[in-house]
């Protein structure tokens, strides 16, 4: 399978130096587009409550399903980060957790700032689009 290509651009702002990628080139193949992942847990277990433990648990629930598609982080092409409280601060304790559990890939990334989400209680949502390996 030919590899996913990263791609920054001297033209564009230097992406790579905050853990993403300006544009991903994805042979053809089939796609996975996997719904928002929050801090809920599979067995219903309470949702954290700081960004930093909810975090946690949306790149968990993101684990398992790269694991359902017997994918691996270098297979993510896209990643759309949804957060109710985007601030500097914010994103920097999203992106070292994020970073972490890329390992390294620098997939395409958006940040959007929100006013809710699904719950409450809910700081923080991430959807991922994610290249089936062979």
């Amino acid at each position: 399978m030919n590899p996913i290509a990263r791609i920054n651009p001297t033209t564009l702002p230097d992406a790579a130096s905050a853990g993403y990628a300006q544009i991903s080139v994805v042979p053809p193949g089939p796609l996975a587009f996997v719904s928002g992942q929050v801090a809920w847990r599979r067995m219903g277990g309470a949702k954290p409550g700081t960004l930093s433990e909810q975090t946690d648990t949306v790149i968990e629930n993101l684990s398992a399903a790269l694991e359902a598609l017997a994918a691996r982080p270098s297979d993510i092409v896209q990643l759309r980060i949804y957060l109710t409280d985007l601030r500097a601060e914010t994103q920097d304790i999203v992106m070292g957790k994020l970073a972490a559990f890329l390992d390294g890939t620098l997939p395409s990334l958006t940040g959007v700032g929100v006013v809710n989400l699904a719950a409450p209680d809910l700081q923080i949502e991430i959807e991922m689009v994610v290249r089936i390996p062979d």
